[in-house]
């Protein structure tokens, strides 16, 4: 007899003779296999396999189905990655993830509830907004987009089609960034006035020849949107392994650590000042740019910026890696501590450990009353998304949100690229009489890719 008739024969006898069957638990209630969210993930690499696979598969409502990488040694893995957690978890059943070359194709699949994007900053936005478009919710690796024109296309598209996008900006979900924010959103420290954010930039790098492409990559696809140039793999992501790519070091395909991790400390600097929804009003810069090797981002630099509540807001490498709120009667410091998203973070865990800290101890006991500001708390920021899609709570990191803070990160990136003082309309998206700045609003885009082709 087959194994597979003998299984079906004996489940009907058992139920026949009422002799009870082992059944998993996870079969019945709210995370039973109708109840659950169908994932599928786009993008296989380090951040995906270190950050957003597992802080997604470790909820019970989500399962995994679907894959889809434009490098098919990447796309193996990752479906390999996710089917040895899920043959690991005691009483799952067999999973068989399925691979898309083309992430397009995938999103034809109507058993795919939601979507993890992790792809490099060039490729967010698009795909943000074909997902939604075809009625998938998204989890989205931040920086937003690459561009202002960009950033606002997905908004618009994500706010008329009412699927549930989070922005990839967890730090919300970590206890200490509230906690700051809610005290000083309560005068904890007096009146707000100055805010200083560290963050590093990255060193240039060396020429790089021009190498064959790799028959599992397809690489015309993966440039995107962006203009056609040789391949080197320092210039995209290692063929072996999982550490740090060098895509995140050329402005072609995003704008180093000022978006890298510029849009986690901007997005919870906003939470604390109150910006969440708008701006500056001016900003000015200096910064280091590469005049040699292939890797061309900023290196050290200084932003200023002021907001129209009186704010001064100064980002710099020289400053240590968090966020310090400085008010009339104290300050208040606070970082990642000992968190890393990603075993390649370019910050080591020493230079932040302390990851809350006052001028005085008391601030930092103090209770927030029932009648004062309280943000919105959330254990896991992948939890927080998947709550919001059965409606069970508010997203912590919206869209609108995750597009202002991705904002502040672009036009602090323009004035490191002029060097002078500009004034910045938030609410029109444009800088006020100058066109020369307006012009670094949006990229011409290599069809057939990019935001503009999008069908909406």
């Amino acid at each position: 007899m087959k194994r597979r008739t003998f299984i079906k024969n004996s489940g009907l006898a058992a139920a026949a003779f009422g002799i009870p069957t082992i059944v998993p638990s996870s079969v019945f209630g709210k995370n039973a296999p109708s109840n659950r969210i169908q994932i599928a993930q786009i993008g296989c690499g380090r951040i995906a396999r270190d950050h957003d696979m597992p802080g997604t598969w470790r909820h019970a409502q989500a399962k995994y189905i679907a894959i889809s990488d434009l490098d098919s040694k990447r796309m193996m893995e990752g479906k390999a990655h996710i089917e040895k957690y899920y043959a690991s978890k005691e009483g799952e059943s067999a999973v068989d993830i399925k691979q898309y070359g083309d992430y397009r194709e995938m999103l034809l699949n109507k058993e795919i509830d939601a979507v993890v994007i992790s792809t490099p900053d060039h490729w967010h936005s698009q795909p943000a907004m074909e997902a939604a478009l075809a009625g998938k919710h998204v989890y989205l690796q931040k920086p937003t987009s690459l561009t202002l024109k960009e950033g606002r296309q997905l908004a618009d598209v994500v706010n008329k089609t009412g699927v549930k996008l989070q922005l990839g900006t967890q730090q919300r979900s970590s206890e200490q960034f509230r906690i700051a924010a809610e005290l000083v959103r309560n005068g904890r420290i007096g009146q707000l006035h100055t805010v200083r954010i560290g963050l590093p930039g990255d060193p240039s790098g060396p020429d790089a020849p021009e190498m064959p492409v790799p028959k599992n990559l397809n690489y015309d696809m993966w440039l995107g949107s962006t203009p056609e140039v040789p391949y080197t793999e320092i210039g995209v992501h290692p063929q072996e392994g999982y550490g740090r790519p060098g895509w995140l070091r050329l402005n072609q395909f995003g704008a180093g650590m000022i978006t890298g991790w510029g849009q986690h400390h901007f997005d919870s600097a906003a939470w604390g000042m109150d910006t969440e929804l708008t701006g500056p009003r001016f900003i000015e810069a200096v910064a280091e740019f590469p005049r040699s090797g292939l890797w061309n981002v900023h290196g050290d630099f200084m932003v200023k910026a002021e907001y129209d509540n009186g704010i001064h807001m100064y980002t710099s490498g020289g400053y240590p890696n968090g966020i310090k709120y400085e008010g009339t009667e104290g300050w208040i410091w606070v970082s990642r501590g000992n968190y890393v998203a990603s075993s390649s973070d370019p910050v080591a865990q020493g230079e932040s450990a302390k990851a809350l800290d006052a001028s005085d101890p008391n601030i930092l006991k103090s209770v927030i009353g029932p009648d004062e500001i309280h943000l919105q708390k959330s254990n896991e920021h992948h939890g927080n998304w998947l709550g919001a899609i059965k409606d069970e709570n508010e997203l912590l990191s919206p869209v609108e949100i995750g597009h202002r803070a991705c904002s502040v990160c672009l036009v602090s990136h323009i004035a490191m690229q002029l060097g002078r003082r500009l004034e910045w309309d938030p609410v029109a998206e444009r800088f006020v009489n100058d066109d020369e700045a307006n012009t670094y609003l949006s990229r011409d885009q290599r069809a057939p890719y990019g935001t503009n082709y999008v069908k909406v």
